[in-house]
């Protein structure tokens, strides 16, 4: 089994602004950055830098650039980020008057507001974050931010200038596989100025500790997509995984269910003598089959189920939490002899 770490380093990079208490809430912002967006497509050497730092687009008004569109413009006019910010305003705009490149082939521009979010050549295509929020929140209507962390105020739910990323689970979709028990879950990341790809990781967890760290994971997937052209065929992928994610929920669920019922009338004998013998084998001790036998009895005769049934309730009276845990897991594999 797996330690996933992904929520965890989210967690420490983030800051208070960029984290969200519901999906809703941020699927809202989300939403508002796009219908405020607008693209610009220009050629580099119609972008004007002004000597206060902003950019003149066209007959747009001058738009200011961010952290990390500023850090693109540096790349695009490979010219150190650290040199540009030693120089006064009207040397670093002539220093990208002479630097950035000249092309026949436009840059595309995203701005919100009056801020440039980010710069690229023809070949990036954007995918919403938006987008990608309303995949999940069709696919995945059960699944909920994990409890609160450590610091009282990240959930897992974050959106920041660079980029988005969602920790997701299923808080009461407890199944059983191969005798434990786990819960499923997931990661799902994108970023509409390039920053980082789209993707998602699906996993089932056993705990999760207010570090957002997951612990013992279990049949860890993960995917990924590049913004190039296909990039939105990527969203039906991420709907795929989670499909796949819910359908072993939903089968594994179905399939205890299904145990369940048979438990509920499958007797383990006709009297106590009888009833007692597959408890023996599978180590529960003779003191506790006793009054477990009574007790069931009491509730309607000796099914797997109300055996099983009586003696979780007599478990919790055992004094030691290890003697506890080890009986527990005596009592809940009689389940298996009504699969």
């Amino acid at each position: 089994m797996s330690t996933l770490m992904k929520a965890n380093q989210e967690l420490y990079r983030r800051t208070p602004d960029e984290c969200f208490h519901t999906l809703d809430e941020l699927h809202t912002l989300c939403r508002a950055q796009r219908e405020n967006s607008q693209d610009y497509w220009e050629r580099p050497e119609q972008l004007l830098l002004t000597h206060d730092m902003t950019l003149a687009i066209g007959g747009a008004a001058d738009l200011s650039l961010n952290d990390w569109s500023f850090s693109q413009l540096c790349r695009m006019a490979n010219v150190s980020k650290e040199t540009i910010n030693r120089l006064s305003t009207k040397t670093a705009s002539k220093a990208f008057e002479e630097t950035l490149p000249q092309s026949e082939k436009p840059l595309q521009l995203l701005a919100t507001g009056n801020t440039i979010r980010s710069i690229h050549g023809v070949a990036y295509t954007r995918l919403w974050n938006s987008e990608l929020l309303d995949v999940v929140r069709d696919a995945a209507p059960d699944f909920t931010p994990p409890q609160t962390a450590c610091d009282g105020v990240s959930t897992g739910l974050y959106c920041g200038e660079q980029d988005l990323f969602a920790f997701l689970i299923d808080p009461l979709g407890w199944v059983d596989i191969g005798g434990e028990s786990f819960a499923p879950g997931f990661f799902v990341w994108n970023s509409e100025v390039g920053r980082r790809s789209l993707g998602i990781q699906t996993f089932w967890f056993q705990r999760i500790c207010q570090n957002h760290i997951v612990w013992d994971a279990t049949q860890v997937i993960e995917f990924s997509r590049k913004h190039t052209a296909n990039v939105r065929d990527g969203l039906t992928d991420i709907r795929r995984h989670i499909d796949d994610l819910v359908k072993a929920r939903d089968a594994r669920r179905d399939s205890f269910a299904a145990v369940l019922q048979r438990a509920m009338s499958t007797r383990l004998g006709d009297d106590a003598e009888q009833a007692a013998k597959p408890l023996l084998s599978a180590g529960i001790p003779r003191t506790l089959i006793k009054d477990a036998l009574e007790l069931a009895q009491q509730q309607g005769g000796f099914t797997i189920f109300a055996v099983v049934d009586a003696l979780t309730k007599l478990s919790q009276k055992v004094v030691y939490a290890g003697d506890r845990v080890e009986l527990d897991a005596k009592i809940g594999a009689l389940l298996a002899l009504a699969a």
